[in-house]
């Protein structure tokens, strides 16, 4: 009688009800989620959601979607709540206001284990003293997967990102850049729902950053999950994202498509954020038409091929005008807008070069072909078009 009622007691702790229980989630997970795509509901959606410590405000009612199988890219300066934003996604922070959503469950209030959702952080954080094979299966193990689909996920997460040859060593033994991919492969072994990135590559070297940036892309073509991923780097966040939402004090400044936010940045937050080198900024009036015409000191740049976003009243405005889209010499004077200016500063940067010189009392940038050899005193005539640039209201910075 005693021994059956032990038995009964911990049966459900079983290796064997462990791993049937967590079948049958994984299999309910899989229903669910598969209902949620049918219906065309998001795979991440924040709704109206706000964070405080204190009197400090970080979030302030944010709501965002994230699209079945999208890369979304957070991105922003230190302090604008990127990464705080992803850990109240993943429930590593309670939300002080709003909802979170996965897949069309709410899992505001759920242990980060139970949201079905992969994190890398910045830090590997990965066990010293276990090889890369037992770090890749410790969750799974704990889980209670049974040893035939840990062996079988370890050995597919291994072939996905190429450290099959690794499987035996400890952490002590690999570079950076292969401890950065034990650590994805340790959220890609789970199987989970959402994959979370909180700046994975910011500690490697230049180098080692471009090639992982390759194959996180590689990895999301094959896999087509959803990946949501903060950096402050906007060379990551252009190459890697489907869309990038630009953050600055808690908010969402912008989300669009790369091209959306490179070529039509909604303030002069993201116009400045977004580019390399940065966009070049005159302050002066906008004056009536037709047409109209930005005018700054002996400056004035016609504004017939502008798409305005709205009917813009004339007063204190700021042009924004990328350094790539200024043309010199002949080319520069067939613009709608051209003049002459002179160099004063030239800054080689391999296949193009960096030159500055000054342009309605400000400082202003232009890149040349690197086999243009430009002089410091030199003068020589530059030219854009002025539908390529950005006007933006002095005061509020809003796009006109």
């Amino acid at each position: 009688m005693a021994g059956s009622i032990v038995a009964r007691l911990i049966s459900p702790f079983s290796r064997a009800a462990r791993a049937e229980r967590t079948a049958r989630q994984a299999a309910e997970r899989a229903q669910l989620r598969q209902t949620a795509r049918n219906a065309g509901v998001p795979s991440v959606s924040v709704r109206d959601l706000s964070l405080s410590f204190g009197s400090v405000s970080v979030l302030e009612h944010l709501d965002l979607d994230v699209k079945d199988g999208e890369f979304l890219v957070l991105l922003g300066p230190s302090g604008c709540g990127k990464s705080t934003l992803l850990n109240c996604i993943a429930g590593l922070i309670d939300v002080t206001d709003g909802q979170v959503f996965i897949h069309g469950w709410n899992v505001t209030w759920e242990e980060p284990k139970d949201r079905h959702i992969g994190m890398v952080f910045q830090s590997y954080a990965l066990y010293p003293q276990m090889s890369v094979r037992r770090n890749l299966g410790f969750g799974l193990r704990s889980a209670g997967v049974p040893e035939d689909e840990v062996t079988k996920r370890i050995a597919r997460t291994a072939e996905i990102l190429q450290v099959g040859p690794l499987l035996d060593r400890k952490p002590s033994q690999l570079s950076g850049g292969q401890r950065q991919r034990v650590a994805i492969g340790r959220a890609l072994v789970r199987d989970v729902d959402v994959f979370l990135f909180d700046e994975p590559l910011s500690n490697l070297d230049a180098k080692l950053r471009s090639e992982l940036r390759v194959e996180i892309k590689r990895l999301h073509q094959k896999l087509a999950n959803t990946m949501v991923y903060v950096t402050h780097d906007q060379i990551e966040a252009m190459t890697l994202a489907d869309r990038i939402a630009v953050m600055k004090g808690g908010q969402i400044q912008q989300l669009g498509t790369p091209h959306e936010i490179y070529n039509r940045p909604v303030n002069r937050f993201v116009a400045g954020f977004i580019g390399s080198p940065q966009m070049n900024f005159l302050s002066g009036q906008l004056e009536p038409g037709p047409p109209p015409a930005f005018h700054a000191g002996d400056v004035r740049v016609p504004l017939g091929r502008y798409a305005f976003e709205k009917t813009a009243a004339a007063g204190p405005c700021v042009i924004g005008i990328r350094p790539e889209n200024v043309a010199i010499a002949a080319d520069g004077v067939a613009r709608p807008f051209s003049c002459e200016v002179e160099v004063e500063v030239v800054e080689p940067m391999g296949a193009s070069t960096l030159v500055w010189t000054r342009l309605a009392g400000a400082h202003f940038a232009f890149l040349v072909d690197a086999e243009r050899q430009l002089k410091v005193g030199e003068r020589v005539a530059i030219g854009f078009d002025p539908g390529r640039a950005s006007l933006f209201d002095e005061s509020t910075g809003a796009r006109l």
